[in-house]
């Protein structure tokens, strides 16, 4: 796994800490023969995520009487790495294993109407990539596909994946959410043999939506790759995609990235990643009814001024907005507990919990801004320099 990526995968955990992604950096640290961080980052992880612990992790970081490995000794790290991978016999799946079971990601798919905000690229979505599915004889008249590769791109928690399902519900398609864990494996082709049998399996059951979040795990530039099986996944990928001029019709699959500047430009190319949409962080009328949204079944005052609010929380992401709302109501527990009797939540706890939060979208616009001005190859970027020329 090449430095870019692997930064990617470690921001990612820390702006959204999960199991799957924990999973992901725990191998990412054995690939990359760095015990003395591997050993901290799996300790701290299996103490948020148990359901993480592997027998052979275990015995990769532990010593010979079950205690941590003390990775300050003196010792080298990648003698003391290779040594207990010699000890340790890691076993393979089976040949002839039975094919991945498309079923586990199998994931419940919504609709427009359950996404607050984006009207612009909902619009472009539902021209672009929802029409051909519901006209699809107009289409094939004029010999067009349906189906495709659609990558989204924008900064963190704006609503990326909610897009993605929503869109699979438009579209009346069943919908399969596809970690990066779930494909990357530490045996030599069996990532390979897990990616093939997702969209072998996809395939049988069109009209279906693949979705790959943070896709850069699996698609990053291969001129940065440490390894050869990285290679080998990131071949199989595209090999995959290029069966849109085959047998994937009516196979959408959907991508999303944050850092959309760290894909393969191979994954670009018409055929595969060929339609690019920007989601921004949402606009003055979209964090209004977000505030509002999630402020439903809350005991909250009735004149609680969202459009105010929303004002005071320019640039704000959807979950920047909704970490609002949750310290907003802690605010008000606060308060139900020191008075000793039960409070609405109100202005005041906006207005505090506002003081006590800030914007995550800022680094990403930042770093966005320099890709746009200097490397926007083919106007790849065009979107986010009208977004920024529009809101500063």
């Amino acid at each position: 796994m090449d430095d870019t990526t692997f930064a990617g995968i470690q921001q990612a955990y820390l702006a959204a800490p999960s199991a799957q992604l924990a999973e992901v950096l725990v191998q990412a640290y054995i690939d990359r023969d760095d015990l003395d961080e591997g050993v901290e980052f799996y300790r701290r992880a299996v103490q948020s995520f148990p359901q993480i612990a592997r027998d052979e992790w275990q015995a990769l970081f532990e010593d010979d009487a079950g205690n941590d490995i003390d990775v300050d000794d003196g010792s080298s790290a990648a003698d003391e790495l290779a040594r207990r991978r010699a000890k340790v016999r890691l076993v393979g799946p089976d040949e002839g294993a039975e094919p991945v079971n498309l079923d586990m990601y199998r994931a419940q798919a919504t609709t427009f109407a359950d996404v607050v905000g984006l009207a612009q690229i909902k619009k472009q979505i539902h021209k672009k990539i929802i029409l051909p599915f519901e006209k699809p004889s107009l289409y094939a008249r004029f010999r067009k596909k349906v189906g495709g590769g659609v990558l989204l791109f924008g900064p963190p928690g704006c609503g990326k994946t909610l897009l993605a399902r929503a869109t699979a519900g438009e579209c009346n398609a069943s919908f399969f959410n596809v970690a990066i864990s779930d494909v990357l494996d530490m045996y030599i082709g069996e990532s390979e043999r897990k990616l093939g049998a997702i969209f072998e399996k996809a395939r049988s059951e069109t009209p279906s939506v693949i979705f790959f979040d943070e896709i850069e795990a699996l698609a990053g530039k291969r001129e940065h790759a440490r390894n050869s099986s990285l290679n080998n996944v990131i071949s199989q990928m595209l090999t995959e995609l290029d069966g849109f001029s085959q047998a994937n019709d009516k196979l959408l699959v959907l991508a999303s990235t944050n850092v959309p500047w760290a894909i393969d430009p191979a994954f670009l190319r018409p055929g595969r990643f060929d339609r690019m949409f920007f989601v921004p962080p949402p606009d003055k009328v979209a964090r209004s009814a977000i505030l509002a949204h999630h402020m439903r079944e809350r005991p909250c005052e009735d004149d609680i001024p969202y459009d105010t609010l929303a004002a005071k929380a320019s640039g704000y992401s959807g979950a920047d907005l909704e970490n609002v709302v949750e310290m907003a109501a802690d605010e008000a527990i606060d308060e139900s507990l020191t008075a000793g009797e039960d409070t609405l939540i109100g202005l005041r706890h906006f207005q505090a919990a506002l003081d006590q939060s800030r914007s995550t979208t800022t680094e990403w616009l930042t770093t966005a801004r320099n890709y746009a001005r200097y490397a926007n190859d083919g106007g790849r970027y065009n979107d986010v320099l009208e977004f920024l020329k529009k809101h500063g």
